[in-house]
Parts: C-alpha cells; sequence; structure tokens
C-alpha cells in the first residue's frame, strides 16, 4: 500500500532579519524552571502587538541536553527573545523586552538565576541595573568562573549575569499545513513543531509552537496593520468565491512561525517540519506565506534542491 504523502508546494517562506538575545535560565528543580519561562515567554507570540517574540530554543543541563552544561550545574532553559530588525528602535526595544522580562518574570521566580549566552560587543549592562532592586545590598560577585551580580530578595538570592549581548538574527520563517479537518492539520502541524524543537538555535514563539490566526499584511480598517488573512479562512470559501485560495476539501488551515539564529538554522528547522509532518493522514498540503519579498529577503524555499542559495 502506497504511504500518504501529502503535497509541498514549490514555495517559501518569507523570513526577515532580527535582533536578537539568548539567555539561559536555571532554577532548583523542572517545575520552577517551567514556571520562569512561561512567564519570561509570556505574551510574545508577534511584533505586530507584542514587545518582542519569545520561545524556549531547548531545555539544557539536567533532564534536558545535558551536552549542554549549565554554569550551576541545575536545570536550565534557553530562551531566545527577537524584534524585527527594521523597526528604528531595535536596540532600546530589545533591552526594554529584556529589561522588563528578567527584572520581573526570573527575578520574581523561586530559586532562579539567569545568565548570558551571547558574548557580543555591544551588550546590554542588564545586571547592574537589574541589581538596583537591590537597593543599595546588590553585590558584584564572581562564580561558576563568570563575573555576577548577586540581590538579596526575600527567598534567599538571585544572581545573574553582568552583561547580555545581541546579534542578528531571522524572523518569520513559516509553515503552513493544510488538512481535511481541524485534527488533521494540528496534528501534522503538531508533528511539525515536535521536530522543530529537535533543532538547536530555533524557537516558535507562538502558544505550543502553533498559529492557528495566521495573518495578513493591511486591512480594512485603517487602524490595523494586520488582519486575518481572509482569502485562507477556509469558512469564506463560499462567500469569496474566486477570491479564495483554500483547495478543496480543505477545513482547517495551522502554521508554524519559526524564529532562529541564522537562514541556515531555519531552513534545516522548516526541511524537518516537513520530512515529520509529511506522511500525515488528511494532509492536504503544505505550504508557505510571502509577501512577494516585500516584508524580507531571507527566503527559505521548501524545495531547497529546486533553487539555488542565493535565492
Amino acid at each position: 500500500m502506497t504511504e500518504h504523502r501529502a503535497e509541498i508546494e514549490d514555495t517559501y517562506a518569507e523570513a526577515f532579519r532580527s535582533l536578537y538575545a539568548e539567555i539561559l535560565v536555571t532554577a532548583r528543580d523542572p517545575k520552577w524552571l517551567a514556571h520562569a519561562c512561561h512567564a519570561a515567554t509570556g505574551h510574545a507570540s508577534s511584533s505586530i502587538l507584542c514587545d518582542c517574540e519569545a520561545a524556549v530554543d531547548r531545555f539544557v543541563g539536567p533532564g534536558g541536553d545535558e551536552s549542554c552544561a549549565t554554569p550551576d550545574g541545575r536545570p536550565g532553559a534557553i530562551l531566545q527573545f527577537h524584534v524585527p530588525r527594521f523597526r528604528k528602535d531595535r536596540v532600546e526595544a530589545l533591552e526594554r523586552s529584556l529589561l522588563a522580562r528578567i527584572s520581573q518574570n526570573i527575578l520574581t521566580c523561586p530559586t532562579t538565576a539567569c545568565f548570558n549566552r551571547l558574548d557580543t560587543d555591544p551588550y546590554f549592562k542588564l545586571g547592574r541595573k537589574i541589581a538596583f532592586f537591590g537597593d543599595g545590598y546588590q553585590y558584584r560577585t564572581e562564580r561558576f568562573g563568570r563575573k555576577l551580580w548577586a540581590l538579596p530578595i526575600m527567598g534567599g538570592e538571585f544572581v545573574l549575569d553582568r552583561r547580555f549581548g545581541f546579534k542578528d538574527g531571522i524572523m518569520g520563517g513559516n509553515l503552513w499545513f493544510f488538512g481535511e479537518s481541524v485534527d488533521a492539520a494540528l496534528e501534522a502541524t503538531e508533528r511539525g513543531v515536535a521536530a522543530v524543537n529537535q533543532v538547536p538555535g530555533t524557537i516558535m514563539p507562538f502558544p505550543g509552537g502553533i498559529a492557528a490566526s495566521g495573518s495578513k499584511a493591511g486591512s480594512a480598517y485603517k487602524f490595523l496593520f494586520a488582519s486575518t488573512n481572509h482569502p485562507f479562512c477556509p469558512t469564506l470559501r463560499e462567500k469569496l468565491g474566486a477570491e479564495s485560495q483554500i483547495p478543496p476539501g480543505v477545513q482547517s488551515i495551522m502554521e508554524i512561525i519559526i524564529n532562529g539564529h541564522d537562514l541556515e538554522t531555519v531552513s534545516r528547522a522548516t526541511q524537518a517540519a516537513i520530512t515529520a509532518a509529511v506522511t500525515t493522514p488528511g494532509l492536504v498540503k503544505i505550504s508557505a506565506g510571502n509577501y512577494g519579498g516585500r516584508l524580507g529577503k531571507a527566503w527559505v524555499w521548501l524545495k531547497p534542491e529546486l533553487h539555488p542559495p542565493s535565492a
């Protein structure tokens, strides 16, 4: 019996450059590590109306990827935070996001510590700024071979690196999964998410890694600069007529957004997701969203073997 394989459209995801920071959070145990990660990456799905896009790259140390040790030997998680490079205030915006999220969501979480992952120049002096919470009782220290700030807190002590780096990354890699039903589209996308989770250096900022509400640029309302991608809404097929771009039999489209270190890493994650999802029962097609090059110049081809690397 021939194995089912969905169509893979010969198209590309139109990604764009970002400025990103990467931090390592540790905690006493996986439970409190998870709480810190959920809080620090909350409300960071889309730069349309969030201050940044953020998510967990991977869990490391004890209970995670043990090939990547943590400075203090405790369970850890690597988090990425991205802002679009086309923002004029991108540097300030990224620093504000980090300052708010580390101070309000990691410092406040029991047993946590926070370390920098990017050794770059320039950098943010976030440790010093957050240390002011110590109200004069904070102090510089060296532990785990690192230069840190230590803050006395009611729960004990919070330590974090003095400097946090940032560099160019990639935002907006994406895949669309066209299903015969919501269940089929969701299963295919979940398979894709699981595969991307195995590619270090990438994040998927939407809830559970999946966006059910893919958007288009612009809107019928002047106060919105993004809105539902109506030609790809299955419930509008009859109302839109020829304008609808929904293939026959498709009842649901789910999307993965992939941000990462660079185009090569995002491309590798894209191929991993396609391979994992393509045989899902009820999956009709895998495609991606683009704007004809108007948004970004980092094109992630779904069939890279058909396109030269410079494309």
